[in-house]
């Protein structure tokens, strides 16, 4: 299996139907890598790592391996963990290797459409970086017919029986950089709300602590929901228009909390990019995904909303 260069970044989706099929398409593409002596990274669900690890035999122990069920819990720390191989393991006049695998089956609605954005995100993020070559599996068997068209808009490349050619739906790194408008379930009609300034950031710092105490959430979990709705609610009050609305709910396993504002997310990557040392402000967004199972943003002709899922455990 050749992959032909059609830039420094190049990612692509493989479409797969049987085990055999990952590790006949994976493999190889690892194999090549480590020939050239370009470092690999692997991060897919834990079971399909041993899957790999038995189709490389000797070579497993030069390939890196992490968990997609950790690392990509909340798909937005994806991107992180890229940048930091990035520039840990890049050296000049060398490439990159990655497999990333953010979507099963198994992931919940809301988790998929995140899924997606980072995919699509990718593209933006390592658009200018080091010279990388990325493969994104797909198992066709599971997924909906939805979720693979996707795939081939949010990849440049696909792999269409062994050989590698552009994907004629990918959408761009222009459209993918444009404000997320992908509407967001409505909340229910039990939702708490309480509307707030900055006069008024302790007494919602309390309302967060009770609502997530009613719904039974342990107390570090507490914390850190208070914490993240604390960010959300300064960032509305400094770019927002000075004030917000919050709403919380209890799901099946997770506290919910949603803040709401008159401004605008028009850095695609927010939330996705470490502060820098010394860098004043931006650190909000990003310590809200280091603290929370799922963020959802989007912004709209009427502002922005910022939706946290805690689980309660």
């Amino acid at each position: 299996m050749v992959y032909a260069q059609v830039s420094d970044f190049r990612h692509a989706a493989l479409f797969y139907d049987s085990d055999d099929g990952y590790v006949n398409g994976l493999v190889p593409f690892i194999r090549e890598g480590l020939e050239a002596g370009d470092p690999v990274l692997v991060m897919v669900p834990g079971a399909k790592v041993d899957l790999l690890r038995h189709g490389l035999g000797g070579d497993a122990g030069e390939v890196h391996f992490a968990d997609m069920e950790e690392v990509g819990a909340n798909p937005a720390r994806i991107i992180p963990a890229w940048s930091d191989f990035v520039a840990e393991r890049w050296e000049p006049g060398k490439r990159l290797r990655g497999i990333g695998e953010p979507i099963w089956a198994e992931r919940s609605p809301a988790e998929l459409v995140e899924c997606q954005r980072h995919e699509t995100l990718l593209n933006v993020a390592f658009a200018d970086g080091a010279p990388m070559d990325l493969l994104c599996p797909y198992d066709e068997r599971a997924l909906d017919r939805a979720v693979v068209q996707e795939a081939l808009c949010s990849h440049p490349v696909v792999v269409d029986h062994g050989h590698f050619k552009e994907s004629s739906a990918y959408v761009g790194v222009e459209k993918a950089a444009r404000p997320f408008r992908k509407p967001l379930s409505d909340p229910p009609a039990s939702a708490d709300r309480l509307a707030f300034d900055l006069s008024t950031l302790q007494a919602l710092r309390m309302f967060v602590a009770m609502r997530a105490a009613d719904a039974g959430m342990n107390p570090m979990a507490t914390e850190n929901l208070v914490l993240a709705v604390s960010e959300l609610a300064s960032n509305s009050i400094r770019h927002g228009g000075g004030s917000g609305v919050l709403r919380t709910w209890v799901e099946e396993d997770a506290v919910v909390a949603e803040v709401s504002d008159r401004g605008e997310i028009d850095a695609p990557l927010a939330g996705r990019e470490p502060p820098c040392l010394g860098q004043v402000g931006g650190h909000g967004l990003w310590l809200v995904n280091q603290l929370c199972d799922l963020v959802q943003m989007r912004t709209f002709a009427s502002g922005s909303v910022v939706r946290v899922h805690l689980h309660r455990d």
